[in-house]
């Protein structure tokens, strides 16, 4: 393992919570977006809230075996996080608001709103912008560990 592992590991956490931050920031400023995206017959559908999904970076098994069997390997046994995809929600239906007087009004003057729930999208930024602090926190203890280290060595 090396001595930076750990600062790599912190660090792609960083970067998947920045990501998510960043999803979650457009999902705010599309809130009242109707025209996301075009259809194939030319009518325009609303913006459709993004979600963020993310997965574990495991080792490989062999690291795995070693360290349940006690031997020392180079690589460590978790290597992170990783965003595998940003997806659209397609389960949360559109809003419905009665506005006869918007371009976009069906003919019984309804509006059709994205799907964004803006205390959701608060707490979701609130609880990646606490996962990315406390990132911060582990990655500067890391780094003074390690600088501690080297001052012994001196």
């Amino acid at each position: 393992m090396s001595i930076f592992h750990s600062m790599n590991t912190t660090a792609s956490a960083l970067t998947a919570q920045r990501l998510r931050m960043d999803v979650t920031s457009s999902n705010i400023a599309n809130v009242d977006t109707t025209r996301g995206t075009q259809n194939a017959d030319g009518t325009w559908d609303p913006y459709r809230r993004k979600t963020v999904t993310m997965t574990a970076q495991e080792g490989k098994f062999s690291n795995f075996l070693n360290q349940a069997m006690g031997i020392q390997t180079k690589e460590g046994v978790g290597n992170g996080v990783k965003v595998t995809q940003i997806g659209e929600d397609t389960e949360t239906p559109f809003k419905l608001v009665y506005d006869p007087t918007h371009p976009d009004a069906n003919e019984q003057g309804y509006v059709e709103t994205p799907n964004v729930d803006l205390l959701t999208e608060m707490v979701d930024l609130m609880s990646a912008t606490r996962s990315y602090e406390a990132n911060i926190t582990v990655f500067n203890a890391n780094k003074a560990m390690l600088t501690k280290a080297l001052e012994i060595g001196k």
